[in-house]
């Protein structure tokens, strides 16, 4: 497998699908030529079936999720939703940063949700396996639409992103949290901008992100700061500075997730350590399967989102720690949001204050 740095992107390799049956050889000259063309974001319209996901996972603090896009600009390394480009028989390497497919119906089918008869209002996390705001987002406002529906309906919404593109947003967003409808998380796994060049190549600097919880939190909307994730001898020395400038910045709660490394994603992100960090490639897999049982990933409820073994208790109790020094809050991101105030699609309620 041919892998090579392209400027702005993640992954160093195109490595195949899982369910891939089929490979094709390329002589050396060939996979070469192709591995030094810098990939360009082509993104694709889809008509999504539906629009709302539910899950019943006892370690997920949401039951029903909205993910706009599929694919992510962003290009974080070592993110878990890698794998599901496999769904599409393509890349989970440089496919899944650069072939992103964008929900044209996404407001149309969030109200024929709501239509159902058997519908129960509960509170619907946007952006779980893609951002909500990535720079496809400037354009094509698909965030934004299902927004004015929330507030529409009344319906609460909860959002994780790492760009301060959901500055963009914050006469909506402040509002909804005006009625207890909305909480946001922001993801900070760095603050180190060299480390976030080349792990996060398109995301917006730390900077920006601190910025944006405190635009946020100036204007009410409660918010909390992600290190999602904390990655072995990467960025774990980084926990308590994190914490530090967030909780400065005017975050509310703090939460963390342990580098989760499942299918295909194990053999990316070995490819980047390889080319970015060769030297810590095995104390870095090393320590990932000391938190997972031996394993590259334990994907066991209750472990997979923090590890276990001495050193993720370890990195827990730093987390915990530190963040009740600074007086952040662990809970739920979502807690505290109203579903009471939901108005059904085709129902008409007067006297409402928007």
């Amino acid at each position: 497998m041919v892998s090579r740095v392209h400027k702005g992107r993640g992954a160093v390799s195109r490595p195949a699908s899982r369910f891939e049956q089929r490979l094709v050889d390329l002589d050396d000259d060939v996979a070469h030529e192709q591995a030094d063309r810098t990939p360009e974001t082509v993104l694709q319209a889809t008509v999504a079936e539906r629009i709302v996901s539910t899950n019943s996972s006892p370690d997920i603090p949401f039951d029903q999720s909205i993910n706009p896009y599929q694919g992510c600009e962003h290009g974080c390394v070592y993110c878990y939703a890698r794998p599901t480009h496999s769904y599409l028989d393509l890349s989970p390497g440089l496919d899944f940063e650069t072939r992103i497919f964008y929900k044209a119906n996404a407001a149309a089918q969030l109200l024929a949700t709501w239509e159902k008869p058997g519908y129960q209002c509960s509170p619907i996390t946007i952006g779980a396996n893609t951002d909500p705001y990535q720079p496809a987002e400037k354009s094509l406002e698909i965030t934004r639409q299902l927004l004015e529906l929330f507030l529409e309906h009344r319906h609460p919404v909860s959002l994780i992103t790492k760009s301060h593109l959901i500055e963009r947003d914050l006469d909506l967003l402040e509002e909804l949290a005006r009625h207890k409808l909305c909480s946001v998380a922001i993801s900070v796994p760095t603050i180190d901008d060299e480390l976030k060049r080349i792990m996060e190549p398109r995301v917006p600097a730390a900077t920006a992100r601190l910025a944006a919880i405190r635009k946020l939190a100036d204007r009410g909307v409660p918010t909390s700061a992600l290190i999602a994730p904390i990655i072995p001898a990467i960025n774990d020395s980084e926990i308590e500075a994190i914490l530090e400038a967030v909780a400065g910045a005017g975050a509310r709660q703090a939460h963390y997730i342990f580098l989760r490394l499942p299918h295909e994603l194990v053999d990316i992100f070995s490819a980047w350590l390889e080319e970015h960090f060769p030297e810590r490639r095995e104390r870095v897999l090393s320590l990932v399967r000391q938190a997972s049982g031996g394993r590259n990933y334990d994907a066991r409820f209750g472990v997979r989102q923090t590890g276990r073994g001495a050193y993720a208790d370890m990195l827990g109790s730093r987390f915990q720690t530190a963040s009740r020094k600074l007086g952040l809050a662990c809970g739920e991101y979502s807690v505290g949001l109203d579903c009471k105030q939901f108005i059904k699609p085709g129902c008409h309620q007067f006297g409402l204050d928007f």
